[in-house]
C-alpha cells in the first residue's frame, strides 16, 4: 500500500530540517569568529581590541579584579567611548554600582580623566546589594542580597592617585544626597536591581547635559529583563528610546 499523503509531508520535513542542520553546522564551521566573550561572538572588525591605550585601559581595569575573571572587552570598549564622549561637555561622571572600580579605573586611564577638570564619583555600597532595594519580583528570580564582597578599601586605594575621583560608600538613592552635583555629562548604572538604579535615573536626569550619556550595564541581559523594562518606561515618559547593543548594555543620550 502506498505511503499516505500525511506521511510524505513528515518526511519531506524532515529531509528540509536536515539540509538547514547541515548548512548551519558548515556555516559555524568555517566562520571565522573575531570576538568571542561575554555572550557576544561576531566575525565582524574589533581592531579597538589592538589599539595600545585601551589595551592599557582595559588592563589596569581589569587588574582590579572587578569583573570577576571573566573579559568583558566590547562592554568596556563602549564604556569607554562613552566617557570619551562626555568628556566634551558640561559636567562630572558618576558611576552608581561600581564594585572594585574596573570599569571607572579603566575610563580614567582611557581618557586622562585626572587631567580633566571634572569629578568622578563612585557610588556603592561596597559590600553587595542591600537586601531592601530587591524587589519581590526580583527575589523570585533569584537575585539575593551581598553577592559581591566588601572592598570599599581596595577602591579607595585604587582611586587614591586621582584627587578629582571621590569615592562614596552608601545605599543608593539616598548616597546621593551626600554630595551636591549639579551637572553629569556621563552616568554608569550597574546595581544589579532596578528601584535604586531608576531612582538614580530620575535623579540624575535633570541634571543631564544635552548630550550626556546614560549607561546601562545591565539592560540587555535576560536575567535582567525587569530593569530592561523599568528602564523602558522611564525613557518613555521623556520621549527618548534607548539603543539596545549586543554587549548587553543599553545607551541613552539626552536631547
Amino acid at each position: 500500500m502506498g505511503e499516505n499523503k500525511a506521511g510524505r509531508t513528515w518526511r519531506a520535513a524532515a529531509r528540509e530540517a536536515y539540509r538547514r542542520l547541515q548548512r548551519s553546522l558548515c556555516g559555524l564551521l568555517w566562520w571565522e569568529r573575531t570576538y568571542h566573550e561575554d555572550g557576544l561572538a561576531t566575525e565582524h572588525n574589533c581592531d579597538f581590541l589592538r589599539d595600545e591605550r585601551f589595551c592599557r585601559a582595559y588592563g589596569l581595569g581589569r587588574a582590579t579584579g572587578s569583573f570577576r575573571g571573566r573579559e568583558l572587552r566590547w562592554r568596556v570598549h563602549v564604556a569607554c567611548w562613552a566617557a570619551a564622549h562626555a568628556q566634551h561637555l558640561a559636567g562630572d561622571y558618576v558611576e552608581c554600582g561600581v564594585y572594585r572600580g574596573g570599569l571607572a579605573r579603566a575610563i580614567v586611564d582611557y581618557i586622562d580623566f585626572g587631567a580633566l577638570d571634572k569629578t568622578f564619583y563612585l557610588f556603592d555600597t561596597f559590600a553587595g546589594i542591600p537586601d531592601e532595594a530587591i524587589s519581590p519580583a526580583e527575589r523570585a528570580l533569584g537575585r539575593l542580597p551581598g553577592e559581591y564582597d566588601e572592598c570599599y578599601t581596595a577602591v579607595c586605594e585604587t582611586f587614591r592617585p586621582f584627587s578629582n575621583v571621590r569615592v562614596i560608600q552608601g545605599v543608593v538613592p539616598e548616597a546621593l544626597l551626600q554630595v551636591e552635583i549639579e551637572r553629569v555629562a556621563y552616568l554608569s548604572l550597574d546595581m544589579n536591581v532596578y528601584q535604586p538604579e531608576i531612582a538614580a535615573a530620575e535623579h540624575f536626569w535633570p541634571r543631564l547635559a544635552s548630550g550626556g550619556v546614560i549607561l546601562l550595564d545591565d539592560y540587555g541581559f535576560s536575567r535582567h529583563v525587569l530593569q530592561k523594562r523599568a528602564f523602558d518606561i522611564f525613557a518613555a515618559q521623556r520621549g527618548v528610546s534607548i539603543l539596545s547593543l549586543p554587549t548587553g548594555q543599553g545607551l541613552l543620550i539626552k536631547p
